[in-house]
């Protein structure tokens, strides 16, 4: 099973859509709390689910649920938890959603996105990571 990931900002649209063009991604999986964001233009959900779809061939699906809560967000944002804290959270979370339930078939080979540039400290990244502890056969590739 593919799995890949990709984060929006610091890119432009033709770079974008090109890496999901060029690695055959068949679905953006949004997994942003708030996916009319403003940071690229692109990225706002109608857009890039006409994008994904006429330049990829790609759908768009919008899976809130593999987001953290704005509430653990936000304390990240403002600097109360670091990210070592915030990442044990996310990952409790997760854990108690059980997230591993999601159909198998339906994210191979799709790409988690979200607005990071890089996945080292993105929760796309812990989430790509649960799933491969969970299903053991994922390659995850991040784009």
């Amino acid at each position: 099973m593919k799995l890949f990931t990709i984060g929006f900002t610091k890119t432009s649209a033709a770079n974008f859509f090109g890496r999901l063009k060029q690695a055959g991604v068949r679905r953006v999986v949004d997994v942003r709390l708030n996916n009319v964001s403003q940071l690229a233009g692109f990225a706002k959900k109608d857009d890039l689910a006409f994008f994904a779809n006429e330049i990829c061939g790609a759908d768009y699906r919008h899976l809130p649920n593999l987001a953290p809560t704005g509430d653990m967000l936000e304390a990240y944002r403002k600097k109360e938890i670091d990210w070592r804290e915030y990442e044990r959270r996310f990952r409790s979370l997760i854990e108690h959603r059980a997230i591993e339930k999601i159909d198998k078939a339906e994210l191979d080979g799709s790409c988690l996105l979200c607005s990071e540039d890089k996945p080292h400290k993105c929760h796309r990244r812990i989430v790509a990571e649960y799933l491969k502890e969970k299903w053991r056969d994922v390659e995850i590739t991040h784009l």
